[in-house]
């Protein structure tokens, strides 16, 4: 059954919508005969009120956008689980869409959000995207906007983790351990998060003296399968690496499918640390050495900032979240 609006209710009982809409709010100006009988009516028909519609006539419609790369992805789904939470608490609604890695989505995500009219966007860019005049002109219509996880150079307020010092620690365990011929799988070039990780990984081979071998860095589509044939070519090499470091936790366990299929061991021919959580850590055999991020401070902080800005404050603000290495199974001791 449709559900009753206000208008069907004025149409059948031969009044206006107005008159209809104060008698259910309880104002002035509706004699009490009538107004028991629209709220009589009104109940015995399961008229519910629609609070988006009410909000959208007097412009606040206690709503955020959230735009994830992949909502199937854990790594995402804990982050934007603790968006959810906090709206919920500060009393607003989220509408969560999905880019899926892709730019054009991306676009028609921001789109629909903007015609939903939401008080606010908080976004994880695509990995394809790198035209963000969309964004831009979100920003110069005043729309308040937070990046989290990858936070592209654009003026818009962020929440990361150290991605470049992450990288520099796990590099430095590896080659602690024995490792000199590590190699890196990471996404595009063009992401920044791509771009830190890298940094930090190069700094730290050159900070111990290990000669950079461009043939073992691959930076393309963050994917399984791309990681898996990365992993591949890597191992193919005449000198193959000894050590793996994942910037993303799809190629890590990508890379320990590739390594597992060449009848290698891991950690004593391979060792790989990965970007991921705790429990797909745990899950996958051996257990992966990976950066551990705090989502869920992530998540609290990019509402926060959102939070601030609705409120009227303009300054951007960059948050820094803390990581961690945690070694596991896959690295040597």
């Amino acid at each position: 059954m449709k559900r009753i609006s206000q208008r069907d209710i004025a149409k059948i009982l031969g009044i206006n919508v107005s008159t209809v809409s104060r008698a259910l709010r309880g104002q002035d100006g509706v004699s009490q005969e009538l107004r028991q009988r629209i709220e009589s009516f009104a109940i015995e028909n399961g008229y519910r009120p629609n609070p988006f519609a009410a909000s959208l006539r007097y412009d606040t419609t206690r709503t955020i956008g959230i735009v994830v790369p992949d909502v199937a992805f854990n790594h995402y789904a804990h982050i934007v689980k603790r968006i959810e939470a906090e709206a919920r608490q500060n009393g607003y609604m989220c509408i969560i869409t999905d880019s899926d890695e892709s730019f054009e989505n991306e676009v028609n995500c921001l789109e629909l959000l903007e015609n939903m009219h939401v008080e606010g966007i908080i976004i994880c860019p695509s990995q394809e995207t790198t035209d963000f005049s969309y964004l831009k002109q979100l920003k110069q219509a005043h729309m308040p906007m937070v990046f989290y996880d990858r936070a592209p150079d654009i003026g818009i307020s962020s929440v990361i983790i150290n991605d470049a010092a992450s990288a520099h620690q796990a590099t430095c365990s590896l080659i602690d351990a024995g490792a000199r011929r590590i190699a890196f799988l990471g996404g595009p070039n063009q992401m920044k998060q791509t771009s830190d990780r890298k940094h930090g990984y190069l700094q730290a081979l050159r900070e111990r003296g290990i000669p950079i071998r461009t043939e073992l860095v691959k930076c393309h589509h963050i994917s399984f399968n791309s990681g898996l044939s990365d992993t591949l070519e890597l191992l193919s090499l005449p000198e193959p690496p000894d050590a793996i470091l994942a910037a993303h936790g799809l190629l890590a366990i990508s890379a320990v499918q590739a390594i597992t299929s060449q009848g290698l061991r891991i950690p004593e021919d391979v060792a790989i640390i990965g970007y991921m959580t705790d429990w797909v850590s745990e899950m996958s055999h051996p257990r992966i050495s990976f950066v551990k991020m705090n989502l869920r401070e992530i998540g609290s902080k990019a509402f926060r900032l959102l939070q601030d800005q609705m409120n009227g404050d303009d300054s951007i603000q960059h948050v820094v979240v803390g990581a961690r290495l945690e070694l596991r199974d896959s690295t040597k001791k």
